[in-house]
């Protein structure tokens, strides 16, 4: 990624900036904490995602002569706080649950340590990327696990922006999914890219089996045949007379699917295709895909509702600062009050209680000394400490970057998702599937 991420920010960041630095407070060091205060309807677990681009944007937030121009021009803060902006560079220390962490209300995802100017001005940044990677991953990650294993593909870059068609095909592959259709997904981020053709193909051709036949000479017999254009019985014997009992694959992307499936594997054995995998695609969520677990499906291609949350567009993280330093150099407290909307403040610190069988039970956040004070966890107290530096002085971790950072977050959610209870995985109404304690 290039260019600047300055203005990927609201007004009023600048606005506060240019208030603190005219009365003096702007340089009190100060912690900021990201969090969500409750999951999404029917949500029992989160997954947080975006960490790695997160942290790659704050290296490019930088106030360029473009940038600065534009502020000059329509005059968003004074020309001093425009000299202050010229010279800023993030040089304060991150600390977070690692990117692919399952997390619950309360839990302390993110906290920003550097001065109250500094750190503000990295809200909308924070929370636009959290929000959005880490709704679209906890989605994914609900949806892979009813699939059982089967292979599923992330195929919804034109139900969402071009920019946000990337992002998200990054949570996905996070949450569990296997592959995306987004090549650009595939360059930045090394994900796996799948995809064949569409109904288009069909219709351009003067018949369903000349579109086959090309299909096949261009890849081979192990290509997917998508069936449904016109009538899928007659597509699906098609297929196999064009291709062979060789052929890899049919797509269905329409119909009553258990019905459809149950009948398209029968003919396909019939035909003598018995390793023809069935793959579906059509508007598919984690319910569906749940009432698919009973059905011969090989696979699972998911757009619309994997890229919009299911239902729960943004996680619901907030972004508030919970401590700041007297004029004495002691830590303080500060919390806002208001009405459903209060939060907890202080410098954190948090923990997973797991049982014998490392299961989770509890999610444990101990206000004080802060990230970093893990006296805590000692060896054998079956408290694992889930917050990690990320940044220090301003530089990221390289650990959590790049298409590395993007597998590790992967490998990192499944581990983490081992230790949940069962009732985690029910896709019905229910609460947190463990309580956040404060100690």
């Amino acid at each position: 990624m290039t260019g600047s991420a300055a203005l990927f920010t609201d007004r009023y960041e600048l606005t506060m900036v240019d208030a603190a630095l005219r009365d003096g407070t702007a340089h009190r060091e100060s912690l900021f904490e990201a969090f969500a205060r409750r999951l999404p309807d029917g949500r029992r677990y989160g997954v947080v995602a975006g960490t790695g681009r997160l942290l790659e944007l704050i290296d490019r937030f930088r106030f360029e002569d473009p940038e600065l121009d534009w502020l000059r021009e329509h005059e968003v803060v004074r020309p001093e706080t425009l000299d202050w902006l010229a010279d800023y560079r993030f040089s304060g220390d991150i600390h977070g649950y690692r990117e692919g962490e399952v997390y619950f209300p309360g839990s302390p995802l993110l906290s920003i340590e550097a001065s109250f100017a500094e750190a503000v001005v990295l809200e909308t940044l924070v929370l636009s990327t959290l929000n959005f990677d880490s709704s679209v991953a906890s989605a994914a990650a609900r949806m892979a696990s009813v699939a059982l294993g089967r292979p599923i593909a992330e195929m919804g870059s034109r139900r969402t922006n071009e920019r946000s068609a990337v992002a998200a095909a990054r949570a996905a592959y996070i949450g569990g999914f296997d592959a995306t259709s987004n090549l650009e997904a595939g360059r930045t981020w090394g994900i796996p890219t799948m995809g064949t053709a569409a109904h288009a193909f069909t219709l351009l051709h003067d018949s369903e089996e000349d579109a086959f036949r090309a299909q096949v000479a261009a890849f081979g017999p192990k290509t997917t045949l998508l069936v449904d254009t016109y009538d899928i019985r007659e597509g699906v014997e098609l297929a196999v007379r064009v291709a062979g009992p060789e052929l890899g694959a049919v797509r269905i992307d329409s119909g009553d699917l258990p019905t459809v499936v149950a009948a398209v594997r029968e003919q396909l054995d019939d035909l003598g295709a018995v390793h023809t995998k069935i793959t579906v695609t059509s508007d598919l969520d984690e319910f569906t895909i749940a009432g698919l677990s009973g059905a011969p499906v090989d696979s699972y291609g998911v757009g619309t509702s994997v890229v919009t949350g299911s239902g729960a567009p943004a996680a619901g993280m907030v972004y508030k600062l919970v401590a700041r330093r007297d004029d004495a150099g002691e830590w303080v407290a500060v919390a806002k009050a208001s009405t459903a909307k209060a939060s907890v403040g202080g410098r954190k610190n948090a923990a997973r209680r797991l049982d014998s069988t490392r299961t989770a039970r509890e999610e444990l956040v101990f206000v004080g000394d802060g990230p970093g004070g893990a006296a805590e966890f000692e060896p054998g107290s079956r408290l694992r400490a889930l917050m990690v530096p990320l940044m220090r002085d301003g530089v990221a971790d390289a650990a959590h970057l790049g298409t590395a950072g993007t597998a590790a977050a992967r490998a990192h959610r499944a581990e983490a998702m081992q230790e949940l209870p069962i009732e985690a995985f029910r896709l019905g109404r229910g609460e947190a599937a463990i309580p956040t304690s404060y100690r």
